[in-house]
């Protein structure tokens, strides 16, 4: 076998499932972020309250994008939503320790802690909702 046939037959280092939930991700960040601007500054709701609904808006939107365009899963539907937002719920619980821990008590600056937590908490979330939310 030429060295040209064994790269092709290589497992890549990353997966296609992985990308495209990074790709979604991002798309559930953007609308968490510009819907929570919307009803903070828009229509003046309370911030708690304008987190919890674009928080949710975007969990719901990277469910719907994953079922369908990424793990291709239809089925109990409502079990997999409650197990995708629990996760969910788990990386902001996991950025919120981080945080604690570098920013609170080592003094490390709180915008290179959460960056330093995106990869971290979207590998740990990848593999929970890989094998729990759509296995």
């Amino acid at each position: 076998m030429t060295p040209t046939e064994q790269l092709a037959r290589r497992r890549p280092l990353v997966s296609r499932t992985l990308l495209r939930y990074a790709v979604i991700g991002a798309s559930g960040v953007l609308l968490d972020y510009l819907l929570f601007l919307l009803l903070f500054n828009v229509a003046g709701l309370h911030e708690q309250l304008a987190n919890a609904i674009s928080t949710t808006a975007g969990i719901t939107n990277n469910f719907l994008l994953n079922a369908w365009f990424n793990f291709r899963k239809r089925d109990r539907l409502l079990v997999r939503f409650l197990r995708f937002y629990a996760v969910g719920l788990t990386g902001i619980a996991l950025t919120f320790l981080l945080l604690g821990v570098f920013s609170g008590w080592l003094g490390v600056d709180p915008n290179l802690v959460k960056a330093g937590s995106l990869p971290a908490v979207l590998l740990l979330q990848y593999t929970v909702n890989k094998k729990w939310s759509f296995g």
